[in-house]
């Protein structure tokens, strides 16, 4: 049979297991791994022993075994004590997978009574291994680095292999035209705001592992000298974009020059997720009591392009 006769969701109709894993798999796009980034994250035991705990979460699992044998949704709800053995007079890694076992395809569990989705351990894995080292169908979520004569288990040890199936992105353009010139940078060290450039309001996500920033002030005002500065912008009391250096030799004569900075930030856990921050341009010069300035003003345009994008975290 090439081709199911019945589409799923046909009233009065049949569906096989296949079929709905087939639909799985389209609906997940074809991609395996957690859902959201904080599914299924590996940590210590609360008192660390001889085990890890994994949390709540789901994933999707594609099926390895047969190629059209479509993906499993798995769903962990609760936390799951996994044991992790001892290691003897040398160290040794291993790897917790969410594995799926069906015995259509593989093994003899049976789906009445017997779980066939569960947490293993594959033992003595490379301490390099991102990936699981053969063809099972699972899904790779930690890898435990356990030295020489060890028993117990701490975050440490824990390298997190998850990835997101299909991590979320939203992305923010906005632009700014100051009204009038701003008061001139340049002649200190210290980081100041351009006065008339306010600045953009942008709220995070609540699941945003870090934003992409982008920023372009084009042009820049130079007036009264050789300028040799920075130009950088801070994104809430905590994170700001990488500098760009300003060097300009052109004289005393007033110059139009454009300007762009760009950074990957991490988004800290707290403070930041499902909260609005302002994203604000600033500058400074690197020489201090230098004669020259920089300015904007009605002639200038600032763009800003945030990109938030969903990691395991």
């Amino acid at each position: 049979m090439a081709l199911f006769p019945r589409p799923i969701l046909t009233n009065g109709a049949t569906h096989s297991a296949q079929q709905f894993r087939m639909l799985v798999r389209d609906l997940a796009n074809g991609s395996e791994g957690i859902t959201q980034g904080d599914d299924l994250k590996v940590t210590q035991r609360a008192t660390p022993g001889g085990g890890i705990l994994v949390a709540d979460g789901s994933a999707v699992v594609r099926g390895r075994a047969n190629t059209f044998q479509g993906s499993y949704a798995a769903c962990n709800i609760g936390a799951v004590d996994v044991p992790i053995a001892a290691t003897g007079g040398s160290g040794r890694s291993d790897m917790v997978i969410l594995r799926i076992e069906d015995p259509e395809y593989e093994g003899t569990l049976d789906p009445e009574t017997d779980q066939i989705a569960y947490f293993d351990v594959i033992s003595n894995v490379s301490s390099a291994a991102t990936a699981i080292p053969d063809s099972r169908t699972a899904i790779p979520i930690a890898r435990i680095d356990i030295p020489a004569s060890t028993s117990t288990i701490t975050n440490a040890m824990i390298v997190d292999l998850r990835k997101c199936a299909n991590p979320r992105r939203s992305r923010t353009i906005v632009t700014q035209s100051p009204a009038s010139i701003s008061t001139g940078i340049g002649s200190s060290t210290n980081w100041s705001y351009f006065s008339t450039a306010a600045g953009w309001n942008i709220p995070i996500p609540d699941w945003a592992s870090k934003a992409i920033v982008k920023i372009d002030v084009s042009p820049i005002r130079y007036d009264l000298g050789n300028f040799y500065g920075q130009i950088s912008a801070t994104f809430g009391p905590a994170l700001s974009v990488q500098s760009t250096v300003l060097d300009d030799n052109q004289g005393t004569g007033a110059r139009r020059i454009p300007a762009i900075m760009a950074d990957t930030l991490t988004i800290p856990s707290s403070g930041y997720r499902g909260v609005t921050h302002e994203l604000r341009v600033r500058a400074a010069g690197l020489t201090a009591g230098q004669a020259a300035r920089i300015y904007v003003d009605s002639g200038t345009t600032l763009v800003a392009d945030v990109q938030f994008e969903e990691a395991p975290r």
